[in-house]
């Protein structure tokens, strides 16, 4: 089977992006990054890809009058390049429904929060103030709506007496970085498709749950 064509969208340092570098680097993996493409010039993650020997691309949102024409330069370089999955790797662009929908089941995030709870930014904050007991990851397929979609992958960890934003938020990416590249390989060997607007796996129960155990 010929290996999943994927793009990596960023615009800061690209931690996801190195644990997903990370797995399709690895000797049998079922995905390719292909292209990493950054919308900040100086972005760290461009090197990280560099390192790993893949070709990346600066399109600054800066250049360009509007969404529309951005985002129509970055469909361009997705095309070029036969992508078939697009991952959201802390890429700090919201991005119109048009290009949503023309990447739909085809454009996952993660998000630093167990969805439907806490959309949006300072989710660990958040979680604090709240009180409630636990925090996380979630993997999942984009839709126009912000932090919506079908859930692919999820990670807790328990929010603790004392914890600080910081702390919890250290705790929280440990797990982000294990479940980005497991989503990208489940999706990659086919055990994931969409029914409606919920994720139904394929002989993956075991792999599940050892990877949502909290602080697993």
């Amino acid at each position: 089977m010929a290996k999943l064509r994927v793009a990596v969208l960023i615009s800061g340092g690209g931690s996801n992006l190195q644990a997903l570098l990370d797995m399709c680097t690895a000797e049998g993996s079922p995905a390719e990054i292909v292209r990493v493409i950054s919308n900040v010039p100086d972005a760290y993650g461009l090197e990280r890809a560099k390192e790993a020997g893949v070709s990346t691309t600066v399109i600054n949102h800066k250049d360009y009058d509007g969404r529309e024409s951005f985002e129509e330069a970055l469909h361009q370089v997705l095309d070029s390049e036969r992508v078939q999955l697009v991952c959201l790797a802390g890429f700090m662009r919201l991005l119109t429904d048009t290009f949503v929908q023309k990447w739909k089941d085809r454009l996952i995030n993660i998000h630093p929060a167990l969805l439907p709870s806490f959309k949006g930014l300072h989710t660990h904050e958040r979680a604090i103030e709240e009180g409630v007991k636990f925090h996380g990851a979630t993997v999942h397929f984009v839709r126009p709506a912000m932090d919506e979609g079908p859930i692919i992958v999820q990670a807790c960890v328990p929010v603790l007496p004392n914890d600080t934003p910081e702390e919890l938020g250290k705790r929280v990416l440990a797990q982000e970085h294990k479940i980005y590249p497991l989503a990208l390989k489940l999706i990659a060997e086919r055990k994931v498709r969409v029914s409606g607007e919920k994720v139904v796996y394929n002989g993956v129960d075991n792999l599940m749950n050892s990877a949502i155990n909290p602080e697993g």
